[in-house]
Protein backbone atom coordinates (compact mmCIF):
# COMPACT_ATOMS: atom_id res chain seq x y z
CA UNK A 1 0.00 0.00 0.00
CA UNK A 2 1.32 3.15 -1.22
CA UNK A 3 2.68 5.98 1.64
CA UNK A 4 0.15 9.28 2.10
CA UNK A 5 1.59 12.09 3.28
CA UNK A 6 -0.39 14.31 5.82
CA UNK A 7 -2.76 17.08 4.48
CA UNK A 8 -2.39 15.43 1.15
CA UNK A 9 -5.41 14.27 -1.09
CA UNK A 10 -6.07 10.74 -0.05
CA UNK A 11 -5.98 7.60 -3.27
CA UNK A 12 -9.81 6.86 -3.80
CA UNK A 13 -10.68 3.61 -2.89
CA UNK A 14 -14.51 1.75 -2.43
CA UNK A 15 -15.66 -0.01 0.91
CA UNK A 16 -18.56 -1.07 1.34
CA UNK A 17 -21.46 0.62 3.14
CA UNK A 18 -24.05 -1.35 6.10
CA UNK A 19 -26.52 -2.27 3.17
CA UNK A 20 -23.80 -3.89 0.95
CA UNK A 21 -23.49 -1.54 -1.46
CA UNK A 22 -20.31 0.02 -2.86
CA UNK A 23 -19.33 3.45 -2.05
CA UNK A 24 -15.84 5.52 -3.38
CA UNK A 25 -14.24 8.00 -1.62
CA UNK A 26 -14.33 10.00 -5.12
CA UNK A 27 -18.20 10.41 -4.82
CA UNK A 28 -17.80 12.68 -2.30
CA UNK A 29 -15.21 15.08 -3.40
CA UNK A 30 -16.19 18.38 -3.96
CA UNK A 31 -19.94 17.61 -2.17
CA UNK A 32 -18.91 16.67 1.45
CA UNK A 33 -16.43 17.06 3.84
CA UNK A 34 -14.55 13.74 4.68
CA UNK A 35 -12.87 12.91 8.08
CA UNK A 36 -10.61 9.41 7.01
CA UNK A 37 -9.86 7.82 10.57
CA UNK A 38 -7.29 4.60 10.68
CA UNK A 39 -7.17 2.69 13.55
CA UNK A 40 -4.57 -0.02 14.41
CA UNK A 41 -4.90 -3.73 16.15
CA UNK A 42 -8.42 -2.85 17.20
CA UNK A 43 -11.43 -5.32 16.09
Amino acid sequence: MPKVAINSTAPDFVLTDYQGRPVRLSDYRGRKQVVLVFNRGFF
